[in-house]
C-alpha cells in the first residue's frame, strides 16, 4: 500500500482544515487506517482510526469532538476534517495503514506497516 497525505497548511487558532490520504491497492478496505501527528519534540502520536474489522472510527481525547476522520473505501481514501484548531494541533499529520493491528494496538505506530509522508499543519496562535 501506498499512501498520499495532502491538505496541510498555515491556519489560525479556531480555524479548520481538511488533510485527506489516498491509498493505492485493491485491498484497502482490509486494512486498518489510522491518523498519526508528531509535533516538534514530541513522539508520534495517534489521533483518529478506523479498525477494519467493527468498521468504528477511534479518537485521541485530545481531538474528540473537533476532529473527524473518515473512511471512502470505494474511493481507497481516508479524510480528516479538523476544526476548532489551537496551536497545540501543530504538527506534521501522518496517515498509516496496517493489516494485521488488533484493536488494543491499534494507537501503537509500532502496529502500523505503511505510512504516507506527512503533512504539516501549524496553527498559529
Amino acid at each position: 500500500v501506498q499512501l498520499q497525505a495532502s491538505g496541510g497548511g498555515l491556519v489560525q487558532a479556531g480555524g479548520s482544515l481538511r488533510l485527506s490520504c489516498a491509498a493505492s491497492g485493491r485491498t484497502f478496505s482490509g486494512y486498518t487506517m489510522a491518523w498519526f501527528r508528531q509535533g516538534p519534540g514530541k513522539e508520534r502520536e495517534f489521533v483518529a482510526g478506523f479498525f477494519r474489522n467493527n468498521g468504528r472510527t477511534y479518537y485521541s481525547d485530545s481531538v474528540k469532538g473537533r476532529f473527524t476522520a473518515s473512511r471512502d473505501n470505494a474511493k481507497n481514501m481516508v479524510s480528516l476534517q479538523m476544526n476548532s484548531l489551537t496551536p497545540e494541533d501543530t504538527a506534521v499529520y501522518y496517515c498509516a495503514a496496517s493489516r494485521g493491528a488488533i484493536l488494543s494496538a491499534m494507537t501503537s505506530r509500532n502496529a502500523y506497516d505503511y505510512w504516507g509522508q506527512g503533512t504539516q499543519v501549524t496553527v498559529s496562535s
